[in-house]
């Protein structure tokens, strides 16, 4: 690689990425730019000013991207009912793409000329992270300092802080229980303590939900509603995005709502178990898929569920830019302009059971579907339409 003048690292301001920040100056020699993105994972980030500060990083941006990363990424994601593998709702993978955008946004402004992050050499987010540096800037220069270094251990990493006078946490002392990424979509824990699948998660590696079972024994019901597929409004309270995805985490967390133990098959080829809480996010699965149910047509409502796995790959593999992406996305859109109404929930120890729907543009049709006597539909048609169905059966003559 040339030389390198300037870098943008997309810095935490934990112990890898400060290491990570110190490890850049020496190697390469070059100016760092620190980038801490705001995404809702619900931590203090003046301290990561104030440690790149101290590392002598001239340069600091730290932004709230909430509602960007809501009204942007989780929305349009949630419009298509999206869950990888069936069961996961893509927290960590729908944050890899504004990130990496945003940093090649800082990178032009400042006139550098690499970018840097510190995912590692076995994870989903290098490659998430760089499809995205390069999907944004073809000719970008990327570091990836896991794949270069020999700081391959947790005690390698505090010796190196140590010697370089970087702050250590006091919990990142020895080996740490778990790993985790937040955002407001969710919270993601693995490593250590959680590499047996076999072995029940201790209840600490819990942070957005209380168990289900000491959650309230008092039912919570709630309103939300939608328009063109998203949510607007919670019990008739408008809100912006980040508003509404934060208040359904609280509803969620308190009820017990979005546990997820995993164990999924990562892009690198590797099995990987992990334990999610998305709260929120499985309030808001359960109550659009109610609210699809009677505002969207049959083959219309079939042909998205055909399509979400592809979708959803593509969203855990990293190709949030790619091509086939937005094609699926406008297909997704154009589905949802009827979408709109009211779903009320149940919220009980950790379960989200809808108990009513409505909407102005609703398909749903009581005359039609009434077991009483009506004047709209004769039941003599079905006669037809089953021999009609059956015709090919009925030739068959090769069983």
């Amino acid at each position: 690689m040339k030389k390198i003048k300037k870098v943008v690292l997309a810095y935490s301001g934990g112990l890898d990425t400060s290491v990570i920040l110190k490890w850049l100056q020496e190697k390469y020699e070059c100016e760092v730019v620190t980038f801490t993105a705001d995404l809702g994972q619900g931590e203090e980030l003046e301290p990561a000013r104030k440690k790149a500060e101290s590392l002598g990083v001239k340069q600091i941006f730290i932004e709230d991207l909430r509602e960007e990363f809501v009204r942007n990424y989780v929305f349009p994601m949630f419009r298509a009912n999206t869950l990888y593998e069936g069961v996961y709702l893509l927290g960590t993978s729908i944050a890899r793409p504004l990130i990496a955008k945003r940093q090649i946004e800082i990178a032009k402004q400042v006139g550098a000329d690499a970018v840097a992050h510190g995912a590692t050499g076995k994870g989903n987010d290098q490659v998430r992270f760089e499809i995205g540096y390069y999907a944004n800037n073809p000719e970008i220069k990327i570091i990836a300092p896991w794949r270069e270094w020999d700081l391959n251990s947790r005690t390698k990493l505090i010796d190196y802080a140590e010697k370089n006078q970087i702050p250590v946490a006091k919990d990142k002392r020895g080996e740490a229980p778990y790993s985790v990424d937040a955002n407001l979509l969710h919270t993601s824990s693995e490593g250590k303590v959680l590499e047996d699948p076999s072995q029940k998660a201790p209840e600490y590696v819990y942070q957005r939900t209380v168990s289900p079972q000491e959650a309230p024994d008092k039912i919570t019901t709630i309103k939300i509603q939608f328009k063109n597929g998203d949510p607007i409004a919670i019990d008739d309270q408008k809100m912006s995005p980040a508003q509404i995805l934060t208040k359904l985490n609280e509803l969620g967390g308190k009820n017990g709502i979005g546990r997820l133990d995993l164990v999924e098959n990562r892009f690198v080829g590797m099995k990987s178990r992990g334990i999610y809480e998305t709260p929120g996010g499985t309030i808001l699965l359960t109550s659009h898929r109610a609210m699809e149910s009677i505002t969207l047509d049959r083959e219309a409502a079939h042909l998205k569920d055909e399509i979400m796995p592809r979708y959803a790959s593509l969203i855990y593999n990293g190709f949030w830019f790619s091509p086939e992406r937005k094609m699926l996305q406008a297909l997704i859109d154009e589905s949802q302009k009827n979408v709109e109404g009211e779903v009320v929930l149940d919220l009980y120890k950790g379960s989200v059971t809808v108990v009513g729907r409505s909407s102005a543009k609703s398909l749903y049709s009581v005359s039609h579907v009434t077991f009483e006597e009506d004047s709209v539909y004769d039941q003599r048609d079905a006669q037809g339409f089953i021999k009609l169905n059956a015709l090919r059966l009925r030739l068959n003559r090769f069983k």
